[in-house]
């Protein structure tokens, strides 16, 4: 006989069957296994699905907090400048973030017209240029990479996720033997992917590296995803890329982020190329490591 206090407790009061798929669940954040009352989902279930949509609509609305985000870079420009010092060679060029908006007005103007948030405004083009003007004693002044900033479909993505794995990037990139001169961080308000084209060009950059947050989904309002351009200009399309998608703690961590990062800007260095000419090779010793192991079939030998 089965003692009642074992069971689904939904089951117990016999107006919710469960599904035996539910199991899947502690795999994995996808709806399954939903169960039923009657002919319907349980009230629990469509309780979960509207938070669920809620907090993507948040993601999706929420404003970049751009003070805060200045803020929390800070630090790796007083890092950068130190190291920079310290090896007497430059690894970067460190300033303050630069503050920039794109051609999108508002986040309605931004929902509306996708070609404006890919458009830098004529302030922040100003901005830049004047940037590169202060450096006026190296006219022929070239950055390695740029990291671009953009809030996105999702400025919660970006608020919690860019900083940590900015952090394992740039502690990768300093132990490169050699160094990537790296052009002062752009944060971006209402920018899309192809928005760094523009600051990278005005930046003189030979990589820009733009961190975006993704379009939210029902059980991830908070990804993070990094798009990698070798020569940025403006009229690039998406085959000039690179993606790293779903970047976050429930997602893929920042220190594999960081590495697969890493990897690309070598290999885009290296062809001078990006996008789809460009493979993501950096998985291949795992899964040449994977085909010396003994395969499970043949364990009976």
């Amino acid at each position: 006989m089965i003692d009642k206090s074992e069971q689904n407790p939904h089951q117990i009061n016999g107006r919710v069957v469960d599904n035996p798929w539910r199991t899947l669940r502690s795999y994995t954040d996808a709806r399954i296994g939903l169960g039923r009352a009657g002919i319907s989902l349980p009230t629990s279930e469509m309780l979960g699905f509207q938070l669920s949509h809620a907090q993507a609509r948040d993601a999706v609305n929420l404003p970049l907090n751009v003070d805060t985000l200045c803020e929390q870079l800070s630090p790796f420009n007083a890092s950068l400048d130190s190291q920079s010092n310290k090896d007497d060679k430059v690894y970067c060029t460190p300033s303050l973030p630069i503050a920039l908006h794109s051609e999108a007005y508002d986040r309605m103007t931004y929902l509306q017209r996708p070609d404006l948030g890919r458009k830098l405004n004529d302030p922040s083009r100003a901005s830049l240029q004047r940037y590169m003007a202060q450096q006026g004693v190296d006219a022929q002044l070239k950055y390695d990479l740029s990291i671009v900033i953009a809030d996105g479909l999702s400025s919660l993505a970006v608020q919690q996720n860019a900083v940590p794995y900015i952090q394992h990037l740039v502690a990768l990139l300093q132990d490169e033997p050699q160094p990537w001169r790296l052009a002062p961080f752009s944060i971006v308000e209402q920018g899309r992917v192809a928005i760094g084209d523009d600051v990278g060009a005005l930046l003189n950059a030979q990589v820009v590296l733009v961190l975006i947050g993704e379009r939210p989904g029902l059980s991830s309002p908070d990804s993070l995803g990094v798009y990698l351009t070798w020569q940025p200009q403006v009229g690039l399309n998406d085959a000039s890329r690179n993606c790293i998608s779903n970047i976050r703690p429930a997602g893929l961590a920042f220190e594999e982020a960081a590495k697969r990062t890493l990897y690309l800007l070598r290999e885009a260095r290296r062809l001078k190329l990006s996008g789809v000419n460009l493979k993501d090779r950096s998985q291949d010793d795992v899964i040449e490591n994977q085909t010396h192991n003994k395969n499970f079939l043949l364990s009976g030998e």
